[in-house]
């Protein structure tokens, strides 16, 4: 694996605060291995799920170091019972039987999350062999929203030339409302600062102040109407949050187009949070920047929770696996 200078520094981190985070897909050979990276690294206490024999089967053929690292099968770990009678008292209300939840607690996404939710884990990241819903699924039945009301949302670190951006909502919803889209935005300025980052957050779209006609603007310049009035409230006007919208991405990134575009805005020209009207805008654009740009991303790591629940691209190489459980121990913190 390569390691970048960021890449070294988050695993830095995270190792002078170790916290406990659990791996549901211990039959990825890619997860065994940053699993072995953050292992040797000591940057957390780690439990991988799966079936002991096969875990260490494999570890022993590629020569990585598991000492220390809990291995647990979900269907016939000895707190399967209690877990189980944990998402039934949960979900009874929806109509889970207990039957259900014994078998429910089976699945190794649901197992993790019920771990993070007793206080056995302190964090959880899937996703390198499940679809973003079957990770999101589990933490919002057990885990749930951290504010009532508020949507869960994704965020994106990504470097660039050396620098950290946030980047969202590239991963859950698919197109947001104008309130959703300012909860979205003050989500991930909490994740910047989370992450040492001041944020300066870019309520992006296809036009800069109107220079542009269409429900997108409209929606874009309403949600960052109702962001700007978040900011003004007890909970956020103390964290040094500035925004501003709607702005074009050049207009949010380059100083000199900013001059032309929106010379008085504090963000234009220097955003580092950058807030996408829609899915398709968002996932797009952070692929684009990896594939092409050759830029680190790392994500998407879910907002709004009351645990750190991560997410994992399909597509993730071993690198990305180590960040996000990385950042997942910082979120811990």
């Amino acid at each position: 694996m390569s390691e970048s200078n960021y890449l070294q520094r988050l695993v830095d981190k995270a190792a002078k605060n170790v916290k406990t985070i659990v791996l549901p897909e211990g039959e990825d050979l890619r997860v065994l291995e940053a699993a072995h990276i953050i292992n040797q690294k000591k940057a957390a206490k780690l439990i991988v799920l799966g079936d002991e024999n096969q875990v260490k089967s494999d570890c022993e053929k590629n020569g990585w170091d598991f000492d220390g690292v809990e291995i647990v099968n979900p269907n016939n770990s000895p707190k399967l019972q209690s877990y189980a009678d944990m998402l039934f008292e949960l979900r009874k209300d929806k109509g889970m039987t207990p039957e259900q939840a014994l078998a429910t607690a089976k699945d190794a996404n649901y197992f993790g999350v019920l771990m993070v939710k007793n206080k056995d884990a302190d964090g959880m990241v899937s996703g390198a062999n499940h679809s973003t819903a079957d990770t999101v699924r589990p933490a919002l039945q057990i885990v749930k929203s951290k504010k009532k009301g508020k949507v869960v949302s994704s965020c994106f670190i990504l470097i660039a030339d050396g620098e950290e951006y946030i980047l969202s909502d590239c991963a859950i919803n698919i197109n947001p409302t104008d309130v959703e889209m300012a909860d979205i935005a003050m989500d991930s300025a909490e994740s910047a600062i989370s992450f040492g980052i001041k944020p300066r957050v870019a309520m992006l779209s296809y036009s800069t102040y109107g220079s542009g006609k269409g429900e997108s603007v409209d929606k874009v310049a309403s949600a960052t109407k109702i962001a700007k009035g978040y900011l003004e409230t007890d909970e956020y006007k103390d964290l040094g949050i500035e925004l501003d919208g709607e702005l074009q991405v050049d207009a949010a990134l380059d100083d000199v187009v900013a001059k032309k575009k929106a010379p008085a805005s504090k963000v234009a020209g220097k955003a580092n949070v950058l807030i996408f009207p829609n899915i398709d805008a968002g996932n797009i654009g952070y692929k684009l920047l990896q594939r092409l740009g050759h830029c680190e991303a790392y994500g998407p790591m879910l907002q709004g929770l009351n645990a750190p629940i991560n997410d994992l691209s399909r597509g993730a190489l071993v690198e990305d696996i180590v960040g996000t459980i990385a950042i997942t121990s910082l979120q811990a913190k």
